[in-house]
């Protein structure tokens, strides 16, 4: 079985590819995210291109877009979020983390990505990129000269903080 690349486990052929083929539109936004995502996996350009909104395409890098596709290795997609998007929707979002590997360096490519639908068929209309979350330390910060969190009465630096 020839597995799609968008990580739903079916095979290709009843999967994206049709999709990607013309045969089928996408049903929902995540399943034309999950398509584009293949696309860029089977570095099919152009189903990137006709999948992307009409009013969008004008600003289109055809040749960084193939270049991306061709310089990665597609490993993974993974759906982190979806905002309407359905059949009966005419917008929806789908937060993705996509995983690759570019240059010999494992990558994350994490986005929301904007959807719409016009005439029955779903486009993708723009992706922002998301920062990632900052870590709010829970307890109070304990300094190298503080007596360790351990209870020894040994200065932390001394202590716990040894190896830190």
């Amino acid at each position: 079985m020839n597995t799609c690349p968008c990580g739903t486990g079916l095979a290709y052929a009843e999967c994206c590819g049709p999709i990607i083929d013309g045969t089928q539109n996408a049903s929902s936004a995540e399943q034309l995210m999950r398509s584009r995502y293949t696309a860029y996996a089977k570095q099919d350009i152009e189903y990137i291109f006709s999948s992307l909104h009409p009013e969008y395409r004008k600003d289109f890098d055809e040749k960084s877009t193939r270049q991306w596709a061709k310089s990665s290795q597609w490993q993974n997609l993974e759906i982190l979020d979806t905002s309407g998007g359905g059949e009966g929707d005419t917008e929806g979002t789908v937060e993705f983390i996509a995983t690759f590997t570019e240059g010999g360096t494992r990558r994350e490519h994490h986005e929301l990505a904007s959807f719409k639908k016009d005439e029955g068929r779903w486009y993708f209309v723009d992706g922002n990129p998301v920062a990632p979350k900052t870590v709010v330390r829970e307890g109070a910060k304990v300094g190298r000269n503080d007596p360790c969190t351990c209870g020894s009465g040994r200065k932390f630096k001394k202590c716990c903080g040894a190896n830190v």
